[in-house]
């Protein structure tokens, strides 16, 4: 905490340290109240450096015992939070001595070593090993790490650390050591360790190379039989890794620790990754088709930080998605592999693009919007983005896309051969890229494509076609533009790939494709490189009048207005070969008819039937997998709808037309969920496969329209099925499927569905997690109620504010997934806001940071919210004591 402005940090004045650190060996004796560590540090001037410069290192509520350099005590001050040595041994190399305490049970932040569950953990990015000792906390400063600890064999009997066992062995009174050391240098945000009392799930494999390797899956007593899937997810990453980029395992052990109390997701902590445990334990009867799917993904995500993260890092944290949004790319494409089908690769990235547009897009709209590689900061934590790592994937996806997929290996292969042990920028990396591949379209325009690294906000891509039927041409005019954010009032083109295609608009056939003055037709799909503000495409030889396909897979992060009406979008649904553009085509038509009817007070007018029969098709179509028709039945989420509007949002407006469409829906297609539920019952047993995955979504989103549309009219039969179905179900999906049913109708069943569900998982932290969020972000009844149940659930025996999973399920779920319930007229929903900010701030200020996020967008609201918003994030600004985290958020959605 501080009072006052944050230091801003800026990329343009990176500068190389004066030293290196270039080993280390770290001693802990570990005890809750007081840890002493001590390090031996050799320590490099830099060549550059002028001979007795001051070494300066980072240290945050450490308390000092000893500072020696080559065995004498130096002088040395401290000087808000660094620990500066004015006069260094003056010579090339020598070793320093540091040995300090810190108090790991007092640790509410969770960040650098702190205890949870009795055990000892650590969280050291972005700036946590400051938080254990004195340290050039810094990625660009890469060290060889050796680790011994020391504690309580009885309560801690696991001791771990980076990289390979070197020795273990019993102490007096009752303590235990153990010795570790990591051959390859790494920065000190990838230190780790665990003390604790644990159990571990095994398994060793033998990599291509023929040699073999420990996996460990480490959990808490209790839980090892929900580590299966974990193990097999960490199995296929290897293997992927190894066979798709030809990056092997290189340590002789590598090993997973599960914690409950952790802010991020996981840590892929050098041979030691450190997971929360959302993303560790699963079981059917605990675990969704989505938690499964979830484990798989972070799992190879921290497992692929081996290379891209660990063996070659960042120099400095603007280059965060060197790192982060490289590997974002490589674990959606090791999802789409898994997946196998060409229509389950498809719904994987429709689930990515969804996320993309509720999370990423308004944040490119917002206080916060910023370019993937940002230019300043305040506190970095601020910065582990959607931007940073949903947009990163994306520009490394166009990357892929202009390069193919051989190319792309080919440069990924230049990249590691040039920089393995090193601290690079996103330069580096896009240069690797274009080098590889000297003749494609990203080599050639390399310069307008960094611009996605250097400019903050979503682009507008416009497309215009006509048809001369005469001449059977096409032309297709592309312009892209992009919006005034914050620090950047105008914008620069880039490059855009545009995957396209030409559908027959009479029958859908796909055409082929022939620009102007090329020889012959290429297929019928291609890549069209944008590179001006506005460029003209001439296709000849176009045997009938197309629709445009554009934007296929969604190979570029823009909005798209291709001018495209009803009639046209009917095409794409019914035959687009893409099933991306597909399926956006649904969506786009269901968006249209809520963006019709916002202006006025009007309830939503009837559907037509020509929307209807379209979802009916898909509903019913033999050839689709479920999981697809799930997607395209889905309607946009009420946050979309409002960053679609983009102004003047009133969010009780936008809730109450899609909760009409969606009431429409269910009752004009209800022959058609009936038949969807029975039809795609899953008879075998529970696999979390795509397949079963698919029929399960289906099947629950036909029991939800089911319940929804009973209830309005007072039919009971629907929603007593679905209460038995809870009772009668055997995997966690249907039955929390057929509960969140009940909830979403405001069914008379929910309550005591969510009294038994209570009753039947009391203990199981991660389903009671499900709880807190479904009621959470329960449809806000016609009464209000929805703020007074959070408050309520806040004063359940269940609920701490100090576990972030706990405080996420309940505060975020509400202030930032349920629009409906959190925007209310009274302004409650903002105080309550507000006080949870300030109260979370005190204890964990990453976790408040991220509730804090929740506002970003008020003055895209439409009063009376934007004002009643704007005095709730002044009150939080205006507190005397708050993190650097939150003010940098607060006053940014103040300034801007």
């Amino acid at each position: 905490m501080r009072e006052g402005p944050a230091t801003v940090i800026r990329r343009e004045d990176y500068a190389a340290p004066a030293y290196w650190i270039r080993s280390v060996e770290l001693t802990f004796d570990l005890d809750p109240a007081k840890t002493i560590v001590a390090s031996r540090l050799t320590v490099e001037r830099h060549a550059d450096a002028a001979p007795g410069a001051p070494l300066v290192l980072h240290g945050d509520g450490l308390v000092l015992l000893r500072c020696l350099a080559d065995g004498e005590s130096v002088s040395f001050r401290q000087d808000d939070g660094l620990l500066v040595i004015d006069n260094p041994p003056d010579q090339p190399s020598f070793t320093l001595e540091i040995r300090n305490t810190c108090a790991p049970e007092k640790n509410t932040q969770l960040s650098g070593l702190y205890t949870s569950g009795g055990g000892f953990f650590t969280q050291c990015e972005a700036e946590g090993f400051r938080r254990i000792t004195y340290f050039l906390d810094r990625p660009d400063v890469m060290a060889v790490y050796t680790v011994t600890l020391r504690a309580d064999k009885a309560k801690y009997p696991v001791l771990l650390s980076n990289g390979n066992l070197l020795e273990q062995a019993d102490l007096p009174n009752g303590r235990h050591m153990a010795k570790w050391h990591d051959p390859f240098p790494k920065p000190s945000y990838l230190f780790a360790l665990v003390a604790a009392d644990l159990v571990c799930r095994e398994q060793r494999i033998t990599a291509r190379n023929g040699k073999e390797h420990l996996l460990q899956v480490h959990v808490r007593r209790g839980d090892l039989d929900k580590t299966e899937h974990a193990m097999n997810a960490l199995i296929a990453s290897v293997a992927w890794d190894e066979a798709r980029f030809g990056l092997p395992l290189d340590l002789e052990r590598f090993m997973v620790v599960a914690v409950g109390d952790f802010n991020m997701g996981a840590m892929e902590n050098k041979g030691l990754n450190i997971f929360n445990t959302k993303y560790v334990l699963a079981s059917p009867a605990t675990a969704t088709d989505d938690d499964f799917a979830g484990i798989e993904s972070v799992v190879a995500h921290e497992y692929f930080h081996n290379w891209t993260g660990n063996r070659i890092t960042c120099r400095d944290w603007f280059q965060l998605s060197l790192k982060e949004g490289l590997t974002v790319y490589r674990d959606q494409e090791f999802s789409m592999d898994m997946a196998g089908s060409a229509s389950a690769r498809a719904v994987l990235r429709i689930d990515a693009v969804r996320n993309l547009r509720a999370v990423q897009f308004p944040e490119d709209a917002g206080p916060m919007a910023h370019p993937v590689r940002p230019d300043s900061y305040s506190e970095i934590n601020n910065f582990y983005t959607a931007t940073v790592y949903e947009k990163g994937a994306e520009v490394v996806r166009m990357m892929a896309t202009l390069v193919g997929r051989a190319g792309f290996r080919a440069g990924m292969d230049l990249y590691f051969q040039r920089h393995d042990g090193q601290a690079v920028t996103c330069d580096d990396f896009a240069q690797a890229i274009a080098d590889a591949n000297p003749g494609s379209a990203l080599a050639s325009h390399l310069g307008h494509f960094k611009q996605w690294y250097a400019q903050a906000g979503t682009p507008r891509l416009q497309a215009r076609g006509s048809y001369n039927e005469a001449a059977r041409r096409y032309t297709l005019t592309l312009r892209q533009s992009g919006a005034p954010s914050p620090g950047q009032p105008e914008k620069q083109p880039g490059l855009v790939p545009v995957l396209m295609g030409l559908v027959a608009a009479d029958d859908g056939r796909a055409l082929p494709l022939k620009l102007e003055g090329e020889a012959q037709a290429t297929g019928t799909e291609r890549v069209l490189v944008l590179t001006e503000a506005e460029q003209t495409f001439t296709f000849v030889n176009v045997e009938a009048p197309p629709v445009p396909s554009l934007l296929r897979g969604f190979s570029a992060p823009v909005t798209l207005d291709d001018g495209l009406d009803d009639a046209a979008l009917l095409v794409l649904l019914q035959h687009d070969a893409d099933a991306f553009n597909r399926w956006e085509a649904g969506q786009r038509l269901s968006l249209g008819r809520l963006l019709a009817a916002l202006p006025g007070d009007a309830d939503l007018p009837p559907l037509d039937d020509a929307y209807l029969q379209a979802l009916r098709r898909v509903l019913r179509d033999d050839t689709l997998d479920p999981a697809f028709k799930d997607q395209v039945l889905q309607l946009p989420s009420e946050v979309y709808v409002a960053e679609v509007v983009g102004s003047e949002v009133n969010p009780q407006r936008i809730h109450r037309l899609r909760e009409q469409l969606r009431g429409q829906l269910a009752s004009a297609l209800r022959d058609d969920w009936v038949w969807a539920f029975e039809a795609h019952q899953v008879r075998e047993g529970y696999r979390p496969n795509a397949a079963q995955a698919g029929q399960r979504a289906l099947a629950n989103q036909a029991l939800r329209m089911l319940v929804l549309d009973a209830v309005a009219s007072g039919d009971t039969v629907w929603p007593g099925r679905a209460y038995q179905r809870f009772k009668d179900a055997g995997n966690m999906t249907d039955r929390f499927g057929a509960l969140s049913a009940l909830v979403d109708a405001q069914s008379p069943l929910a309550e005591p569905a969510l009294a038994r569900f209570h009753a039947l998982f009391a203990g199981d932290d991660l389903v009671i997690d499900k709880w807190f969020n479904l009621q959470a972000t329960a449809n806000e009844p016609a009464s209000g109620g929805g703020l007074q149940r959070v408050k309520a659930l806040m004063q359940h025996a269940d609920f701490s504010l100090k576990n972030p999973n706990r405080a996420r399920a309940l505060l975020s779920g509400f202030c930032r997934d349920n629009p409906a319930a959190f925007h209310r007229t009274d302004a409650a929903g903002y105080v309550f806001w507000a006080d949870r900010v300030l109260e979370l701030d005190a204890i964990n200020p990453q976790l408040a940071a991220r509730l804090a996020r929740a506002m970003d967008r008020w003055r895209a609201l439409a009063e009376p919210w934007r004002s009643a918003a704007r005095e709730a994030v002044a009150r939080v600004a205006a507190a005397p004591r708050l993190s650097d985290d939150v003010r940098e958020i607060v006053t940014k959605a103040l300034d801007s």
